[in-house]
């Protein structure tokens, strides 16, 4: 038997660490498994934080496509051990972290559970994951809107910038990186 499989959308960021290399190891682990095929990763992109705290270090930003033959919450399941993995701490609600994963969309599916609830329900505001999913897939749309019309009218469009992925530590870029569009 065939197993049937799903594209999902996934968001990682982090803003603790060698932020770049968690991020570049993250979709690695997971795409690990052979449930999960890789179609396509972002550029990783440099923001500010956005909720939580004040004063914590920019995050390091990217989107991945997959295709999956796990269930939504089988695969969110698995996102949340990447993170363990990579000691993920959950302190405080939108706190400095070494990895955050979220499923942004999985098909179509579209669910009100609690735990698990597609498409994310932030996503449609945050042009840190909608600008760089734009970047793979363009003419993706999220609740029947272009992500790239929806990621130019979030609030923290203007804080995003490329990242050339030299000397990162602790969301402080020591050289090279780009601070500008």
């Amino acid at each position: 038997m065939n197993a049937v499989y799903t594209k999902a959308v996934l968001a990682l960021g982090s803003n603790l660490g060698e932020r770049n290399d968690t991020l570049s190891s993250a979709v690695a682990d997971l795409v690990d498994p052979p449930e999960v095929r890789l179609l396509a990763v972002s550029p990783v992109i440099q923001t500010k934080a956005v909720g939580g705290p004040p004063d914590q270090p920019d995050f390091l930003n990217m989107v991945v496509t997959v295709e999956t033959c796990m269930s939504p919450r089988e695969l969110l399941e698995h996102c949340q051990a990447v993170e363990n993995k990579h000691h993920r701490v959950r302190e405080v609600r939108w706190g400095p972290r070494t990895l955050d994963v979220d499923v942004i969309t999985y098909g179509d599916l579209r669910s009100d559970d609690p735990v698990l609830t597609l498409p994310h329900p932030r996503a449609a505001g945050r042009a840190f994951v909608l600008y760089p999913w734009s970047l793979i897939d363009p003419a993706a749309t999220l609740n029947g809107e272009r992500i790239s019309v929806l990621a130019a009218r979030a609030e923290d469009y203007g804080d995003i910038a490329p990242f050339d992925g030299f000397g990162d530590f602790d969301g402080m870029p020591t050289a090279g990186a780009v601070t500008e569009l």
